[in-house]
């Protein structure tokens, strides 16, 4: 299904949620919940309107629930709503997650402990397309070779843009040096496209529709993804073990031919600890046993499994969460255990 009428489909299906609730009982008010997610061009905003989607349509009528996906600026707005309880969940890199727990880098001294995990989504895969005269080598380190010129780092507020930061500096890329632009991911495909900027970072489950759009628009022979070595990948695990090696099969972008081996970092979808055991236990439900509409909604999460649920979480689970996990005959480790 083409992605636009994709997400008309799914806004047809959250207002027929939101009319069963009126027909149930107008008399019992439902209860709200927002996912917070990040540029429209990634993974994280149709997956979030997905899992909201699913939850609203099967909690709506017996649970008086209802879930809404919300756009934004990445990782560090959404730690930022959810620390002025503006939402109840989010979407969000590993490495920003457990920066933020642990109270490092830009959370040095400021560790956020009330946020808890509740599921491993997928893999967040990195992507540094650029013009093919900036590959010289197909390498990551080409990206010297924008030095003096436009780049789009992703937005400022975003994890993307931070995990960008962490991952070229373990590689000695001085991004300083490039003419910086702070875009999303549909607004960096639109300035690639237009001459305005040289390389795009966006990081998202493959496949990313930024990407899609620029390959499909430009073609193999104008533009690619750039690889990361062995090499790259053990120097930047030496800063922060939150990456592994990725490969994006071949044709999963339009045009493209050959494997990019790349590296990735796990998503995962979060919640603030005062959001009620209840919600958490019931959305963590659905989410999981209606993982073939998830699967339809976007391809990255057809990574997504319940022996997979709690791999790669920087903070303790939610107690809902929990609860759905011991349900499943899940071992939950002691870490990730609130005492």
């Amino acid at each position: 299904m083409h992605l636009s009428s994709l997400f008309k489909t799914l806004l047809a299906s959250s207002l027929v949620a939101a009319t069963l609730i009126s027909g149930a009982n107008a008399a019992d008010k439902e209860q709200k919940y927002i996912i917070a997610t990040a540029s429209t061009g990634g993974t994280y905003y149709p997956v979030g309107v997905g899992i909201a989607t699913i939850a609203s349509l099967k909690l709506a009528k017996d649970h008086k629930m209802t879930f809404s996906a919300i756009s934004s600026a990445g990782s560090g707005e959404n730690i930022d709503m959810m620390e002025k309880k503006e939402v109840n969940f989010a979407i969000l890199q590993g490495l920003f997650g457990s920066m933020a727990w642990q109270g490092k880098a830009k959370y040095k001294d400021q560790p956020k402990k009330d946020l808890r995990s509740v599921s491993m989504l997928w893999q967040n895969v990195e992507h540094f397309t650029v013009l093919k005269d900036i590959a010289t080598t197909g390498n990551i380190k080409d990206l010297k070779n924008l030095y003096g010129k436009g780049f789009s780092i992703s937005e400022r507020n975003s994890g993307s843009r931070v995990s960008a930061e962490v991952i070229l500096d373990a590689l000695g890329i001085d991004y300083t040096k490039m003419s910086l632009e702070y875009l999303g991911y549909n607004p960096s495909a639109a300035a690639l496209q237009d001459g305005k900027i040289k390389g795009m970072n966006t990081p998202a489950g493959a496949p990313a529709s930024a990407v899609t759009s620029v390959f499909a628009s430009m073609g193999p022979s104008k533009i690619t993804v750039l690889d990361f070595s062995d090499d790259d990948l053990a120097k930047i695990v030496e800063q922060y073990p939150a990456w592994s090696r990725y490969v994006i099969k071949a044709n999963t972008y339009p045009g493209q031919t050959k494997d990019i081996n790349t590296i990735a970092q796990p998503n995962l979808l979060v919640a603030t600890a005062d959001t009620p055991d209840e919600v958490v236990y019931l959305l963590t439900k659905t989410m999981y046993e209606n993982l073939p509409f998830l699967n339809s909604v976007n391809k990255a999460t057809l990574a997504m499994s319940i022996e997979k649920a709690i791999d790669g979480l920087p903070m303790p689970l939610h107690p809902g969460a929990v609860k759905f996990y011991q349900e499943k005959g899940i071992k939950i480790p002691d870490r990730l255990l609130m005492k």
